[in-house]
């Protein structure tokens, strides 16, 4: 969205006629409406702007949930923004550590900020894009008496951790919640850029994060050796998805917690914590269970703590695959009960699932240069039962396993 698109739709009767359009679920959609409103006389840019808009918001309901039909996005923005249920998380921990401001550096279109507001803190929000700062004073104009909006640069807005301000806010009380810019400019298309170029700067916010207790909002995939010894390492799944990486620092890391995955899966919450990486559990053969850990725990190398829990080894020392013999899983894992094991080749497997009358098949795989998609299409699903084909790696080599969900 350009700057021309914001002022126009940023009257009442562009906000009026973004109501009117209601969500548009596709490009269809997209096509009858900008004919309809061009045809009645709408300029161009409001067109662009309500239809937009009216289109993320949409896409936005799996992130905001009813919140989004209420509130204004950039494409990049709402890619990028934190989802509710997790920024919520962040909003407890704060209020957990005794924190009564939160600097937000970076907030985008403002979705952690309205978690902030929402738990009753009180919140300076900041981004150095024009358009998504205006953005994010629109998303964020319920909390009017909690929340205020900032164009500018993180190093202009970074608070200083001796100041005590005139509402009696006193050192300690305050926090910084930081998102570096980590992809190119831009409302829509963006590219990953390398750490060196992120916006700030990383080791400016290790800086920052060393004298004022902050949370540092990371792709999952940072590079292990560039995270700092005395943070907490908090890696978040949601549904599945591994969706970011907090470090935490000072009042905000919790105590003896040096790497932490968190799974969420809708409203169930569940965590696993340790001091530092944990220790592999040791190979064994393939036993009656098979499980995969969440791709948390693997980020947060916890997977031997998993295995332990579950009374299991690992499949191969460089596959995140474990097994046991225990009728046991937990949050932490999908598990699955072995059926049989064969060659990982089509005809054998073919065999199998004709024996068993498969007719659906989930099919997973780790340590195998396949393709599940390509894969499936050398299969004959004729049956009318379903199960699940891992393909994988042992120390013996490859093989298939053929399981079913427990």
């Amino acid at each position: 969205m350009e700057m021309t698109e914001l002022t126009a739709l940023l009257t009442r009767d562009g906000l009026a006629l973004l109501d009117e359009v209601g969500p548009i679920t596709s490009a269809a959609e997209v096509a009858k409406a900008v004919s309809r409103l061009r045809a009645a006389g709408h300029s161009p840019d409001l067109v662009s702007a309500v239809v937009g808009q009216a289109h993320l918001r949409a896409k936005a309901q799996a992130k905001f949930g009813e919140f989004a039909d209420r509130m204004l996005f950039t494409r990049a923005g709402l890619e990028q923004a934190t989802r509710l249920n997790v920024a919520t998380l962040h909003a407890v921990r704060m209020r957990q550590a005794g924190i009564t401001h939160v600097t937000d550096l970076g907030c985008g279109i403002g979705g952690d900020s309205l978690a902030f507001a929402g738990a009753g803190l009180a919140v300076h929000a900041v981004d150095a894009d024009e358009v998504t700062a205006a953005i994010a004073a629109y998303n964020l104009a319920p909390f009017r008496d909690e929340a205020t909006v900032s164009h500018g640069t993180a190093e202009e807005h970074a608070p200083d951790p001796e100041r005590r301000d005139e509402g009696g806010e006193e050192a300690g009380t305050h926090a910084v919640w930081l998102d570096p810019a980590r992809r190119t400019a831009g409302h829509s298309e963006t590219q990953r850029v390398a750490a060196s170029d992120w916006s700030p700067a990383l080791d400016w916010c290790f800086d920052l994060a060393a004298r004022v207790p902050t949370g540092i909002k990371l792709g999952p995939g940072l590079d292990r050796e560039l995270i700092p010894d005395e943070v907490e390492a908090q890696w978040v799944s949601a549904d599945g998805s591994v969706v970011e990486l907090v470090l935490w620092s000072g009042a905000l890391a919790r105590d003896g917690i040096r790497r932490a995955a968190l799974v969420v899966r809708g409203d169930a919450m569940h965590e696993l914590t340790a001091t530092a990486d944990a220790d592999d559990a040791p190979v064994r053969e393939l036993g009656a269970f098979l499980h995969e850990p969440d791709g948390a725990v693997i980020r947060a190398r916890l997977i031997g703590d998993a295995a332990r829990m579950l009374d299991a080894g690992m499949l191969d020392e460089q596959i995140a695959y474990l097994t046991g013999d225990a009728a046991l899983t937990s949050p932490f894992v999908q598990s699955f009960r072995v059926r049989e094991t064969m060659a990982a080749h089509p005809k054998t497997i073919n065999a199998a699932l004709r024996a068993n009358d498969i007719g659906r098949l989930e099919i997973k795989k780790r340590g195998m240069d396949i393709d599940p998609a390509a894969f499936r299409k050398k299969l004959a699903l004729k049956g009318s039962q379903e199960a699940t084909l891992i393909l994988t790696r042992t120390p013996a080599g490859r093989i298939a396993i053929l399981a079913d969900r427990v």
